[in-house]
């Protein structure tokens, strides 16, 4: 097990274990902790402290494979409840079993992911999610070669994740950028949807720059616009930062940490700084990964000030950022100008632009996802394929959604502003 364990608790666990260590295995037959698998090809050699069979924890997993291994296990606790005694291997039994012998309530629990919707086998399958049929096709095409991801894969990943995706994507315009060969393939944006979407979808005009013409954005609305855009080869999902209810005034301020030769730590230390400035100000703030090579850092305005106050503001945090890191920083637009340095980009907070919403997949190798950080994760060590497609719900299992603050409360830009010009 690699996940579920915060750092007090293993502290808590270790100080248990010191008591019941042993020389020898209690087990009958002695396990082979150090067996290769096709998961973990090349073993640790690990040194094994074995210990004197009196606790019992609970774990969850997605399934248990043919020689009683766990996949994907998380810890979940200590149940001193139990007697060891009657903790025994279950056996499968179906749901009508299982409910016709009981005279309880069948609950789901909190933090359980749902299913996943489409079958391994079927290469085009209909769904109806929403009271709306879906077809999906296509199902067995390879999306990350190197992997052996699908894109079968990706659209249960998006029905799995969508109780958590959908508020970052809900009301809002979608750019859709489009992978439908896979990210080996050309990729392309594709924002009007005039004359494709789904008669139940819900689009939202504006009048394109490029040739003064109306045309309609898709917006997200619900996991049936989730999944129709997954269909489509939509492997990441780009959201506007405002609402068709408010197009004009964003949810939230976005500084992207986007590095050029920079190293990863050098990002971590730059996000860190950012912090203690807004820390300073008194401004909560909010880190994910891009799911790329860089930092978002998210501050919430509740749809109260306009994209260009939100711009001004976050050109204000970076020009501070620069000042206390400059050898490594810069405001340059222009590539070439950066000189390799690290850019810090306030524009993102124009209309129309975009960036991948948390829990987003990316089209980059190993299939990474941007990930909601707690602050004290982010710190030298953290790499951007620690999360991915394959451990993300699972974190969330354990996690919850972790960035809904920055759709909370919004910040009140007129009295940070004036607080701080008196310093």
């Amino acid at each position: 097990m690699g996940t579920g364990f915060s750092d007090k608790l293993q502290l808590e666990l270790l100080e248990k274990f010191k008591k019941l260590t042993r020389k020898t295995s209690p087990f009958s037959t002695k396990p082979d902790v150090n067996k290769a698998s096709r998961f973990r090809p090349d073993p640790p050699h690990a040194d094994v402290t074995w210990l004197r069979p009196q606790l019992i924890c609970e774990v969850s997993f997605t399934e248990m494979t043919a020689d009683a291994v766990m996949r994907h296990p998380s810890f979940l606790g200590l149940r001193e409840d139990k007697d060891p005694k009657s903790i025994v291997l279950e056996k499968e039994l179906s749901t009508r079993q299982v409910v016709d012998g009981s005279d309880d309530q069948i609950t789901i629990a909190p933090g359980k992911m749902k299913k996943t919707l489409l079958n391994p086998k079927d290469q085009t399958q209909v769904k109806k999610i929403n009271k709306h049929e879906l077809k999906f096709t296509n199902l067995d095409k390879i999306f990350w070669p190197k992997e052996n991801i699908a894109k079968r894969d990706l659209i249960n990943y998006y029905h799995q994740v969508a109780p958590y995706i959908l508020p970052y994507l809900k009301d809002r315009p979608q750019s859709m950028n489009r992978f439908p060969d896979g990210i080996t393939g050309a990729g392309f944006y594709f924002k009007n949807v005039t004359d494709s979407a789904p008669d139940w979808a819900e689009t939202y005009l504006y009048t394109s720059e490029t040739d003064d013409k109306d045309k309609q954005y898709l917006v997200g609305k619900d996991e049936a616009t989730l999944l129709y855009m997954a269909n489509l080869g939509c492997i990441e999902m780009n959201p506007w930062s405002s609402t068709v209810k408010k197009p004009d005034h964003p949810t939230f301020c976005i500084i992207d940490l986007d590095p050029g030769k920079n190293s990863f730590d050098q990002v971590i230390e730059t996000a860190q700084v950012t912090k203690e400035i807004l820390d300073s100000m008194h401004v909560p703030c909010y880190c994910k990964t891009s799911g790329s090579t860089g930092l978002h850092i998210y501050i919430p305005l509740n749809n109260k000030y306009t994209y260009d106050q939100s711009k001004e503001f976050a050109r204000v945090i970076v020009t501070l950022i620069n000042r206390q890191l400059p050898d490594y920083t810069t405001l340059e637009r222009t590539i070439k100008d950066r000189k390799g340095k690290m850019y810090l980009d306030f524009l993102q907070n124009r209309p129309h632009a975009t960036i991948a919403a948390a829990y987003s997949v990316r089209p980059k190798p190993g299939a990474t996802v941007s990930m909601p950080l707690h602050w004290d994760e982010v710190k030298k060590g953290l790499k951007m394929s620690d999360f991915t497609i394959f451990n993300a719900l699972e974190r969330l299992e354990s996690e919850g959604d972790i960035f809904k603050p920055v759709l909370g409360k919004g910040i009140d830009l007129k009295k940070i502003i004036d607080d701080y010009s008196k310093k």
